[in-house]
Order: structure tokens, then sequence, then C-alpha cells
């Protein structure tokens, strides 16, 4: 029996193991939910023994834990890491739901649930395809590793110095990663860049407290109006960014680069009736696409102080306070930014009022890849082949902290081989995935791991 006979063989078994994956509610978030996610971990074990995997195991981590399988059996052939992760977001509102988030129903073609996308359907087709392989070849094409976690959505957060002290471990050629997506259901994509971030808050504090502002206004500084000074004093109003330093280590984009983007549709008219604004703003000098895929941000997430109530109440608040969060490009890296944008704020600080910027955990490294890499030639191979098109070498303004874990500590650069889609309501009410793409994943990791053993 080929690998190709037993996947179709098998499509009923495979959905009803979806099916009963889905039915794990695996929230990494919620303390109450911790022991589903390890629930959902032995499940994955289970898939991956039954697929003919070795040394399965369960790895601790200091946090959720991480599932690992192995079958290194191919001398002479590359070693891949296939990724993926088995946590959930939360559900609320609930609602929204049109049935139970972990109750999956299948409509259209389409399967409701939560995780269903993001990121169960995606991480179970490469063990399903491990499976076909295995059991109609008895082997593999390539050696593979399995590293599947279980604290994606809150950000991994044991996970550095978890995958630095397990190197040896952990060590390959790179990384498959099955948390990702094509272009739309007719054109595919490679992800080659993912954007950084560091956040930090600035708390602005004046007098011991709120006082009448009709017998100190104009007498003393205002915390409210001090932060507004700060923050104006951080961008231009041509929306340049204007803290020292902070371009220096920007990665440039080249000609070639730009020309790869300008081959990506965007549809900036739909986009403006969308979001129901008149014009899109960002800094000079580069397209609408160019600035959210590849160019910094420093972002105003939330202000707050003194009095919201409905009516008037003439005080002059003792502190004001602001969320500001940084999307970071290669090979910006966030401790620097974070201390160049402290600094920037203590020189900007006006006086009558004390200042307090905290760095809100290590924040996440920028990741960007050649699209010429060996991974990604033998995937767009593969992705050729499934759609009859080439593959946008796209990037993204969001960020999978993972795939910079894995380049500093291993070495190891990502190749984003997912088949979920952008409308698939992940982490939103409704979320679903296409079972035809579902199949399609199961077909493509096999073709892949041959196309890469052929080298």
């Amino acid at each position: 029996m080929t690998w190709q006979t037993y996947l179709e063989t098998n499509q009923a078994e495979f959905t009803a193991r979806l099916l009963d994956f889905l039915r794990i509610p695996s929230i990494s978030s919620l303390p109450e939910h911790a022991h589903d996610v390890r629930v959902a971990g032995e499940w994955v074990m289970a898939q991956l023994r039954n697929a003919g995997m070795e040394h399965v195991e369960m790895m601790e981590t200091g946090g959720h834990p991480v599932v690992y399988a192995d079958w290194l059996h191919a001398p002479g052939k590359p070693t891949v890491m296939i990724y993926g992760h088995f946590d959930t977001q939360p559900v609320d509102p609930l609602d929204l739901w049109d049935s139970p988030p972990f109750e999956p129903v299948i409509k259209d073609g389409r399967v409701y649930a939560r995780g269903a996308s993001d990121d169960k359907g995606n991480m179970l087709a490469p063990v399903l395809a491990l499976e076909a392989l295995l059991k109609s070849e008895g082997g593999l094409p390539v050696n593979v590793k399995c590293f599947f976690e279980g604290q994606e959505e809150i950000g991994s957060p044991t996970l550095p110095g978890f995958v630095a002290a397990n190197k040896a471990k952990f060590a390959c050629d790179f990384v498959l990663s099955a948390d990702g997506g094509q272009w739309d259901e007719d054109q595919p994509a490679l992800l080659v860049g993912l954007k950084g971030l560091c956040a930090l808050q600035i708390d602005v504090v004046g007098p011991a407290y709120d006082v009448h502002s009709g017998l100190y206004g104009g007498a003393i500084q205002n915390p409210i109006h001090a932060l507004a000074a700060i923050l104006a004093s951080m961008r231009g109003a041509d929306g340049r960014i204007l803290v020292d330093g902070f371009y220096d280590d920007v990665v440039p984009l080249s000609d070639a680069d730009r020309v790869e983007m300008a081959r990506v549709p965007f549809d900036e008219d739909s986009v403006l009736r969308e979001l129901q604004i008149d014009a899109f703003f960002g800094e000079p000098g580069y397209s609408t696409l160019e600035r959210k895929w590849a160019r910094p941000t420093l972002e105003v997430n939330g202000i707050w102080g003194g009095f919201q109530g409905e009516g008037v109440k003439t005080v002059l608040p003792s502190e004001a306070h602001a969320k500001i969060t940084c999307r970071l490009v290669a090979n910006q890296e966030p401790r620097k930014i974070a201390q160049l944008l402290k600094a920037h704020i203590e020189r900007h600080t006006p006086p009558g009022v004390r200042v307090t910027v905290t760095v809100k955990d290590n924040g996440a490294m920028p990741y960007l890849m050649a699209g010429d890499h060996p991974g990604n030639l033998a995937a767009r191979d593969v992705l050729v082949e499934e759609y009859g098109k080439e593959p946008f070498l796209a990037r993204s303004g969001g960020s999978i902290p993972v795939t910079a874990m894995f380049l500093e500590s291993l070495g190891a650069y990502t190749v984003s081989f997912g088949f979920g889609l952008n409308d698939e309501r992940q982490h939103s009410p409704n979320e679903f995935f296409r079972l035809e793409n579902f199949v399609r994943g199961q077909r493509a990791y096999c073709k892949l791991l041959h196309r890469l053993a052929a080298g």
C-alpha cells in the first residue's frame, strides 16, 4: 500500500480522531484547564506511538509540557523537527458561538471548534503524514523529530531556557512549523518574516493626591499633560519614530524584497472601507504592506488617568499612565529597544513630575529567513504541485516567539508549512478549519519529506 492509498483509505478515521482532539479543552491561559493541557499532550503522545514514532515522551518545562518524539534511521539525510502546539485560546464570549466550542461540529466541509485551525487541525496533519509513511513504507525518507508544545497561546514563557538546556536533543537542520497557513484557498504562501515585540508601561506621578484645578491649575505640572508631551516626543507627525538609535539595527529592504512584496495583492481601497477610515498612515517612503510587514512600529495601546465619569470634575490628577508596544524587525533586539525608549522618556520628562518606566517581560525577537533557504525551496516545490501557483514570500506583523528561539538556541530556521486560512476565526467565536486543507496538509507533508530526502 502506498502512502497515498493509506491516507485515502483512512480519512474517515482521521477526521474522527481530529474531533476527539478538539473535544479536549486545553486552554493554556486558564489555571483550571492546566490538567486539560496535559491530557491533550497525552493524546498527542498516543497518536505518535500509533504512528510508529520512537522515544515518545512528555517533557517538563516548568510550565505546560512539551511532547517529543523522533525517528532517526535515515543516515546521510537531513534531520527536520516538526513543530506545532496543542493548547488553545479561551472561548469567551461564549454567547457568540453557534455551537459549544469544545463540541466540534462539521458543516459544509468545515469543522467548527476552538483550536480547529489554531493549531490542532494543522498540527495533527503532519502526525498523520508520519503515520502514513511509516505504515506504508516502513520508514521515513528523512530523520524526523517532533516538538509539540502546550503553551504557545501564552507566549511560550518557559521554553527559552528549556530549549537552550536541551539543545543536543532538539538539534536539527531546520524546523517545519505546522502553526501557520496559506494566503487563501487558491494561493500558497511561505512565511519568511515575523516581527518581534517589546512592551513597557509609563507611570507619571505629580502631586501626592488629586488637587483642585482652580487652586493649582497653571501652577503645577499636570501628569496627563506631561504624559501627552512624552508620547508626542516619540513619533513625528509623519509617523517616523524619533527615539535616538531606534532604527540603527534595522535590516533595510533590498530591491528584491520590495519587488517580491509588490507581487502580493493588497487592495487598499477595500481595507479602507472595511476599517471605515479615509487614509493609511505611516513612515514615509514605504508602501502600506512594507510598513505592515517589514518596518518597526511604536504604538500607544492604552492610556488612562484623572476623572473618567459623567459630567465634569475640576480636578488635576496625581497620576497618568500609558502602555506602549513596539513591533520590531530584524535585527532589532527587544531589550536594547526598551532601554532606548526608557532613556528617551527620561530625557523628555517635563519638570514637576516623576516617571517610572516598567519593561514588560523579555519581549520577542524578530525573525527573518532567506526565501531561498533549502527548506523553503523544497516547500515551494510541494506548494506549486498542490496549488499550481508560485507561493508568495510573505511576512507578518505578528510574532511567533518560538521561531527566534529555535534560531538562537539551535541555529535552525523555521519553514512555515501550515494550511489554515486567515478567515478561519482563530482566537474568535466559531473558529473553524477546512477539512479539505486537513487532507491537503497530510498529503503535502508526505510530499515534502520525500522532497527533502531527494535534496
